[in-house]
């Protein structure tokens, strides 16, 4: 189906949640006036409510996500859709479903791993037949890990093995989506490792090149001196993606990411807290007493928000060379992120793209075209002396 001649740009389903309506915020103050954006979501009160607030005169379509026939409706109308409806696992997958038959492309926010290897057994193959490009994870995670390990690789020379590892430092609260998905991670996690090794298995691996994800180790850092701990999140995950997708990474890719902290007694700080949250996962009573403490719909004020950052330092090697690169910007669960699938779906709908179809990656789908978006937007990639 010609997406050329669809009704819609882009259409943004859940708007009116909180990431929804920063999205929605984004939109509006930066998409060229020629874009067709439609607000979607099961209550025509509410997305009016946004329309109105946002200043705009945006279309509205009301669809319920458990509604195959309406979702796939509204799949056909519009180019681009961008989905905040999470949990993932619980919500997702009628949107990728829809998206993947009507050849129709499709970004979301989730950091769930196992909703992203589920949606690849069951729904890549018809977006390869359609054209549709999937593309998960367009927020903090995993954008700036994505991007910013592309442009170390970019850095160094080609055709050679590379390593590459990332260190997080940030700053910042969280929404309520953001807990329950986080929750539901943490809950399913053997399930997650089993569908992993299901997809590793189906998955063809590049062609005559290796890639691996390196599990670091807690303690000071050579690279940073900073004390970190590995983070086991979609991040790493999603960057070997794009170095399975992408020969310039290399003969064989390793990657390692970290979390970054000051001292020894931050990084054990971070080891206790993900693991009473990972503990209190495993027990529904305790998951429904954390998700009232910051309940679907909340999130930080504008000026939490304003004292947030991140900072994503990289430091590259091989063919004897070293690279140290950076990735900084504002709060990153939030106007950050609102930045980065706003400026996603804007460029796939306006920009000279190579041509990709099936789940793909920041990286791989949009690369430096997307990396040259957010550095006018504000958020900076710089090698570091």
């Amino acid at each position: 189906m010609p997406t050329e001649s669809r009704e819609f740009d882009i259409t943004l389903l859940g708007a009116t949640g909180f990431a929804g309506g920063l999205i929605a915020d984004y939109l509006v103050a930066n998409a060229p006036p020629s874009t067709r954006i439609a607000l979607a979501g099961r209550n025509a009160a509410k997305l009016e409510a946004v329309r109105s607030r946002v200043g705009s005169d945006l279309a509205l379509v009301t669809v319920d996500v458990t509604d195959a026939q309406a979702v796939g409706s509204l799949a056909e109308r519009t180019r681009v859709v961008i989905s905040t409806v999470g949990p993932y696992i619980v919500h997702g997958e009628p949107v990728v479903a829809a998206c993947a038959d009507a050849g129709t492309d499709y970004l979301d926010l989730t950091g769930e791993s196992e909703f992203v290897d589920l949606m690849y057994l069951k729904h890549h193959a018809r977006a390869v037949e359609t054209g549709a490009r999937l593309v998960h994870a367009c927020g903090f995670d995993s954008v700036p890990h994505d991007l910013g390990a592309q442009f170390t690789v970019e850095q160094l020379p080609e055709d050679v093995p590379l390593a590459v590892r990332g260190h997080v430092r940030a700053r910042g609260t969280f929404s309520g989506g953001t807990a329950a998905s986080a929750l539901e991670i943490m809950a399913r996690y053997r399930s997650g490792k089993s569908v992993h090794d299901i997809r590793r298995q189906v998955e063809p691996p590049p062609a005559g090149r290796s890639v691996r994800v390196v599990t670091g180790r807690v303690g000071r850092s050579p690279d940073t001196g900073w004390w970190e701990v590995p983070m086991p999140t979609i991040d790493p995950l999603v960057v070997a993606e794009s170095a399975r997708q992408l020969p310039r990474y290399g003969p064989d890719f390793a990657y390692s990411h970290y979390w970054a902290g000051d001292s020894l007694l931050a990084a054990a700080g971070m080891i206790a807290g993900a693991g009473l949250l990972f503990s209190l996962a495993q027990v529904p009573a305790a998951r429904r007493a954390v998700e009232r403490l910051r309940p679907s719909g909340s999130g930080p004020s504008v000026e939490q928000r304003d004292k947030s950052w991140f900072k994503v330092r990289f430091v590259g090697e091989g063919g004897g060379s070293k690279v140290v690169t950076e990735v900084a910007g504002g709060d990153p669960g939030y106007s950050e992120t609102a930045k980065m699938i706003g400026e996603a779906a804007l460029c796939l709908v306006h920009d000279e793209l190579p041509v990709t179809s099936g789940q793909v990656t920041t990286a791989s789908a949009m690369g430096p075209a997307l990396r040259s978006r957010l550095q006018a937007a504000g958020i900076t990639f710089a090698v570091l002396p």
